[in-house]
């Protein structure tokens, strides 16, 4: 068995980078709080009033949001081949976009995400329609750039097997 050129990595599978799980800003009941505990900007002793009015009294409905999203949700997995969507129990793959076909990926953030720190991150093609969109990602400029890196690795080592496979003999 050869050396790898670096431990651990190996051109020829496929390997999970990270899983981003949604936030409870992926829901409508999650952006519609979300925008209710932004509405109130008033501030008091450097506090939001309206963080101060709202969240309590509906964290129990919240909870049963988040409690369902670990349940029937869905999560996020970034391999070094693509841009996955899986159920969050299970083995279901409700979609996938491999790395390679994504051009650019924009960050949009609605009112009721902006509380939770979460956006949808719309992944875009060569022709810049929309490949896959993931809803309520947490710190969604973090995994955007985790994407966009696992992209640039993905194409470098392509190019770096095609040169390799050049000058194999026949």
């Amino acid at each position: 068995m050869k050396p790898q050129a670096i431990s651990g990595v190996s051109a020829g599978v496929e390997t999970e980078i990270t899983t981003e799980y949604p936030s409870v800003a992926s829901t409508a009941v999650g952006r519609f709080f979300g925008a209710i505990y932004e509405s109130i900007p008033l501030r008091i002793n450097g506090i939001k009033l309206s963080h101060l009015l709202f969240p309590l009294p509906t964290s129990p409905i919240a909870l049963l949001v988040y409690l369902y999203l670990k349940v029937a949700g869905r999560r996020y997995r970034l391999t070094n081949r693509a841009v996955q969507v899986w159920s969050m129990l299970g083995q279901r793959l409700y979609g996938q976009v491999p790395l390679g076909d994504i051009r650019e990926i924009d960050i949009e953030q609605s009112g009721g995400q902006v509380f939770y720190k979460a956006a949808d991150l719309v992944l875009r093609g060569a022709d810049g329609r929309p490949l896959l969109r993931l809803e309520g990602v947490p710190r969604a400029e973090v995994f955007q750039q985790t994407i966009l890196e696992a992209r640039d690795a993905r194409s470098q080592v392509e190019s770096s097997l095609a040169r390799i496979q050049a000058r194999q003999p026949a």
